[in-house]
């Protein structure tokens, strides 16, 4: 059955509501892939989704897109980054293949290999770049780790246990004093490590400038023409959120056919090479995979980012996007949350972002509404059009991308259909359609793990994403798939009925915006769902402005004005037409962040649910007591003084 058929050359072309037509300004229009899907239902309840377009053929290994654009445009920038004094400094592909081949040269004289690999300890700059890039050149696995691992942990707990599954023959950090505690700690003393300036004093380091200083042989050549599809490019670790990282190895086949399918959704980019200002870490697929293969595969330039989307480190983000305006803009919601007030405040700023942007796209997360409206609407304002909002699903054993949106949804969290090349296996599961995956750009395991690998893969070889999805429309499967939740974090209240957390979640964050940043529920085998939350602390104190600046947490969530408040919304939610397994009765709001160590917060910044229910069991116990005690919240409660919650 093809539900959904025929050719989109752009959004503005496609069929909308008549009233929807008349009442909104125009979408820009942009080329898309068409989103057509064939749908196979079996006898005992599973389909199968997948595209009917074939898979456009693509490069045996990533490092040929580098060759390919050194010579049809050597003089365009591909990377960029903030020097020391604030100016950008630029690298075009013509160089950024010089340098490559000078550092593979260096990499092949330390006979570096996939038992050898190399680790990457600190985050995006040039030089990581350009290592990775010559490592994948030469057919060397390279593994890039989350910087928290070791500049925010105490005990370097899971950066030991990457260290010790990898065996690296080099290490890399850009500033060697700042990774200095790190390395003693992980890093046997045989391991090469190099830095670009500030070497430890206590271990030997090799300045990169001598990588760079090395000269291409013919065996930098011979090495590039063994890499072929299977070759492993890198190692990027799960980000924990549901477990502790895995290593999951990436080929070059996967990465190559993950941008053939990202180019079939995003046909715009033959017409317009993209330019991106990106600060997602490249330890993770979403920034690595999905956004700088993106740039590299299509001919575009990469403006690194420094800035997140944290209080004092957005305002970097902001005035990059005040010199840079990009034709795609990705981001987790965290951050297109954070940017938003810049944006609304400053009409220079809001004229630059939307002067040639073409895509807003969001991942990682549920986006919420009120956030897409309001970016819509300053579009609107701005540029008189409005920014097709896209997404996606996919994870680091992916690719990233399996299932992406080609087409504007009239409501947030429409993922879309398979990628052409993927098929996705929905399989009955408790009421839920469990997502498994087949195609080019699925991992063929773990790193050194076979039973991990082993129980990743059905009996089929579908790989078992751990997500549900159900449809837009059942009616309609064409109109796409909806996120249902992660079945490893759903569970069984007392009475029986099944708690669908993803959904229960997202309605919990979206109805207490902007008060809350993330909450994890509670009542496994209890009669009522609770939740632990991690308030905003800066929006709640705007309940309570008199609170002194320098208020403590615990000051700020136990104010009768906060707690009258999230009272209210849980009212509101808890409606009795809702349903035990679709309200939250009970909460508590908490003073101390999640902790990276204790594995309760990815360095992403995903909750770990299973990890905060763990670490924090006499919360939850006292969230069932009866009679409440004074730091549990009801739903529709008059405020009592609150204790410190933790």
């Amino acid at each position: 059955m093809n539900d959904r058929a025929g050719d989109f050359p752009t959004l503005s072309a496609m069929p909308r509501k008549a009233r929807a037509e008349q009442d909104r300004p125009p979408l820009r229009p942009v080329r898309l892939g068409p989103p057509d899907v064939l749908v196979e239902r079996r006898r005992d309840g599973a389909m199968l989704l997948r595209s009917p377009h074939p898979l456009t053929p693509y490069p045996k290994n990533l490092t040929a897109r580098l060759d390919y654009w050194a010579e049809a445009q050597g003089d365009r920038v591909f990377l960029a980054q903030r020097d020391a004094r604030g100016d950008w400094r630029t690298l075009s592909y013509a160089s950024t293949r010089a340098r490559v081949r000078a550092i593979a040269a260096a990499l092949l004289e330390r006979e570096l290999s996939p038992q050898r690999p190399i680790a990457i300890l600190s985050g995006n700059d040039v030089e990581h770049a350009l290592l990775a890039l010559a490592a994948m050149h030469v057919g060397i696995p390279y593994a890039p780790i989350s910087v928290p691992y070791s500049l925010m942990s105490q005990d370097f707990g899971k950066l030991k246990a990457i260290i010790g599954i990898l065996t690296p023959g080099l290490v890399f950090a850009a500033k060697g004093t700042a990774f200095a505690r790190a390395i003693a700690a992980t890093v046997p003393a045989g391991v090469e490590i190099v830095v670009t300036a500030n070497p430890s004093p206590n271990r030997p380091a090799t300045p990169f400038a001598e990588l760079l200083s090395s000269e291409p042989t013919p065996a930098v050549a011979a090495a590039h023409a063994k890499v072929g599809p299977d070759t492993v490019g890198k190692i990027l670790f799960t980000s924990g959120s549901t477990g502790s990282p895995k290593g999951v190895i990436n080929t070059q086949r996967m990465m190559c056919a993950n941008q053939a399918m990202a180019r079939a959704g995003f046909l715009f980019v033959s017409d317009e090479p993209p330019v991106l200002v990106d600060w997602l870490p490249w330890n993770h697929t979403f920034g690595s995979n999905h956004n700088f293969n993106f740039v590299l595969d299509n001919g575009g330039s990469l403006y690194i980012d420094e800035g997140k989307p944290l209080p004092g480190a957005i305002e970097a983000t902001v005035r990059n996007l005040r010199d840079i305006a990009p034709t795609i803009y990705f981001n987790v919601p965290k951050g297109f949350e954070m940017l938003l007030p810049y944006l609304e405040a400053d009409r220079a700023l809001r004229e630059k972002f939307f002067s040639r942007l073409k895509v807003l796209f969001y991942a990682g997360a549920s986006l919420s509404q009120h956030v897409r409206d309001a970016l819509e609407e300053l579009a609107i304002k701005t540029a008189g059009e409005r920014i097709i909002f896209l997404s996606s699903l996919g994870s680091t054993e992916t690719a990233p991308l399996a299932i992406a949106c080609s087409w504007e949804s009239e409501r947030v969290g429409n993922i879309g259909l398979p990628a052409p090349g993927v098929d996705l296996k929905l399989v009955p599961r408790e009421g839920k359609l469990e997502a498994r995956l087949k195609g080019a750009n699925i991992t063929p395991g773990y790193w050194r793990a076979p039973e991990l690998t082993a129980a990743a893969f059905d009996d089929e070889g579908f790989y078992k994403i751990g997500d549900a999805l159900k449809f837009e429309d059942p009616a309609d499967p064409a109109k796409g798939l909806l996120f249902d939740g992660r079945l490893a974090e759903d569970f069984k209240l007392a009475t029986g009925t099944w708690v669908s957390v993803g959904p229960l979640r997202a309605a919990f964050i979206a109805h207490c915006a902007p008060l809350v940043r993330d909450v994890v529920l509670a009542g496994a085998d209890r009669d009522e769902v609770a939740a632990l939350v991690f308030p905003d602390l800066d929006a709640c104190r705007k309940l309570a402005p008199d609170l002194a600046s320098d208020a403590s947490a615990a000051a700020v969530v136990a104010d009768p004005r906060v707690v009258a408040e999230f009272a209210r919304r849980l009212a509101a939610l808890a409606e009795p037409s809702r349903g035990t397994s679709a309200r939250v009765g009970r909460a508590i709001l908490l003073t101390e962040p999640p902790s990276l160590d204790l594995g309760e917060v990815t360095d992403k910044g995903s909750i770990n649910q299973r990890a905060v229910l763990t670490h924090r069991a006499l919360l939850v116990d006292q969230l069932y007591m009866n009679p409440p005690p004074p730091n549990v919240i009801v739903a529709g409660q008059s405020p009592t003084p609150t204790a410190k919650a933790s």
